[in-house]
């Protein structure tokens, strides 16, 4: 007669299990909030990038001036802002009537616009060149010297400046075609270098 063993575990196993379990989340915390945050900063550069390259696009569809302006917010009270990652892709100004739907015929004559909060609201940014980028019936940005926008988190330090974050930054050509690079990349010939 075969005598059959009791099957599962054992309290004692499973509180080891859930021992072992703990401390290795508490291991990897760190490391996943620090690739939250650098993912936050990657998705803010790829939003502004992809709301200058419709900006610079919808200018050579139409054949006339096209504006990529950074603002506060979203509603009838938003302003430039230089520090804001929201933006609005119009044909005049929005200031002001960032609130209107996107329309070819109601002013601002809104083609596109973002929220700065969308998935994270630790994004801040230091720009150069101002917050307003008017691009004309040739794509070229007019108005503007040279455009640099630096993407932060609010939570820490950039790794060019000594912290653990890696922070991104958005350029400006003179042609009016935007990148990402990494501002502590300083490699010549390397294409994430911000100086090319």
């Amino acid at each position: 007669m075969l005598i059959s063993r009791p099957r599962g575990f054992t309290i004692i196993e499973m509180m080891m299990g859930i021992a072992i379990m703990g401390i290795l989340l508490m291991l990897a915390l760190p490391n996943f909030s620090l690739f939250l945050q650098n993912t936050q900063i990657k998705n803010a550069a790829e939003s502004l990038t992809q709301g200058l390259n419709l900006a610079r696009a919808e200018a050579l569809r139409r054949n006339a001036p096209v504006r990529f302006q950074l603002v506060s917010n979203l509603t009838a009270t938003c302003a430039l802002a230089a520090a804001s990652p929201a933006w609005v892709v119009s044909l005049e100004d929005p200031v002001g009537k960032c609130e209107v739907a996107a329309s070819e015929t109601t002013t601002p004559k809104i083609v596109q616009k973002q929220s700065g909060t969308e998935g994270t609201g630790n994004i801040v940014l230091e720009t150069t060149g101002g917050a307003l980028v008017t691009f004309n019936g040739l794509g070229r940005a007019t108005g503007v010297s040279t455009t640099s926008i630096l993407i932060k988190n609010t939570s820490g330090t950039c790794e060019h400046d000594g912290g653990p974050m890696r922070c991104m930054r958005v350029t400006l050509s003179a042609g009016g075609q935007p990148r990402v690079c990494d501002p502590k990349v300083s490699t010549a010939g390397d294409p994430r270098n911000c100086a090319l």
